[in-house]
């Protein structure tokens, strides 16, 4: 059984590591090993950080072929909290219209369309926003629980 932890917000820490990426498949392991050592450094159980990593990986992969077709960066950030680690990835793509993404059919899965599913599967809390013309940012939650 887990429980969040409870602290007063005035003990509350908080740390941003950012980097930019280039848009080339082959740094998204660099976003996926960063999360993996601060998550790791956090406390986080083996289990939640290899979902970290699949989660960042997804959402970097998705920055890489969806967010920037003039080889432009992707942007990676980073925030450690006392109970939480958020990862915020960010691309100067052209966008989407997030609610008419389509649910994937579990039953007769495609190669391509379960990324977003996978991160909402793997992370306590997901937002998303795109904007024609200027990018979109997948901003994933991770709450570091104790045992009881």
């Amino acid at each position: 059984m887990f429980i969040k932890s409870k602290k007063k917000v005035e003990d509350l820490m908080s740390e941003n590591i950012s980097i930019s990426l280039p848009s080339k498949p082959e740094y998204v392991s660099i976003a996926r090993l960063t999360a993996s050592v601060i998550a790791n450094k956090m406390g986080f159980n083996v289990e939640d950080i290899e979902d970290i990593k699949v989660a960042v990986g997804e959402a970097c992969n998705n920055a890489v072929l969806h967010g920037n077709q003039d080889d432009n960066n992707f942007d990676v950030e980073f925030t450690v909290q006392d109970d939480s680690f958020i990862i915020e990835i960010r691309d100067k793509g052209k966008g989407f219209e997030v609610d008419k993404c389509p649910e994937p059919d579990l039953c007769a899965p495609k190669e391509n369309g379960l990324g977003i599913f996978i991160i909402k599967s793997l992370m306590d809390e997901v937002e998303i926003e795109s904007f024609c013309g200027k990018g979109t940012v997948i901003k994933m939650f991770k709450y570091l629980k104790e045992e009881v």
